[in-house]
């Protein structure tokens, strides 16, 4: 890696918001020109790209990039890009399956209006009692469709330790879903 790209890496890591303002200006234009070949959406990869960045920030003590700051950039927001399409895709599927009735989930039609806002409260106050860092390697999973892998890179920790968070996670779930449905809820791991 460049001695120059090492140097901005160390700034950034200690907190320094000048040096990151400038990495954000020299490349959230070409970023998201990149990001836009990859998606022919613009305010998405706009919205990727600033994600990235926000995220980039967030964990600057614990970034290590082992190839240049320029290949590292563009990699990572080609890979969140291609990880939105693949989310776009299970959404997609999943629509298509719920509208068809070709889904082994519960059905929705089983639940009145009144009880599917209940579920959702109950799945969104199970998600705010749990230990953040288990309800968030959870949301990444489940809402936006990352792998264990790619979520103990963003985190800093390791891939066993997402699985064991994520075991957490969903035992939490089955028996706060038994208590609200009373009956026993098959969520797979």
């Amino acid at each position: 890696m460049p001695l120059i790209d090492i140097y901005i890496q160390k700034k950034i890591q200690g907190g320094d918001i000048r040096e990151f303002e400038r990495l954000f200006t020299k490349y959230y234009e070409p970023l998201c020109l990149h990001v836009n070949k990859i998606l022919r959406d613009m305010d998405t990869a706009e919205d990727i790209v600033q994600e990235f960045f926000y995220n980039f920030w967030k964990n600057r003590e614990t970034f290590t990039a082992k190839i240049s700051l320029n290949a590292y950039l563009y990699q990572s927001v080609r890979n969140n890009a291609l990880h939105y399409l693949e989310h776009l895709a299970v959404r997609q599927e999943y629509a298509q399956n719920v509208s068809s009735g070709n889904t082994d989930e519960i059905p929705a039609e089983q639940f009145t209006g009144v009880e599917m806002q209940d579920l959702e409260k109950v799945i969104s106050l199970t998600l705010k009692q749990m230990p953040a860092r288990c309800s968030a390697i959870f949301r990444m999973n489940r809402f936006e469709g990352k792998k264990y892998r790619e979520i103990a890179e963003i985190l800093s920790i390791s891939v066993k330790t997402v699985e064991a968070d994520m075991g957490k996670a969903l035992q939490i779930f089955r028996k706060t879903l038994k208590e609200f449905t009373g009956e026993e809820i098959s969520i797979s791991s």
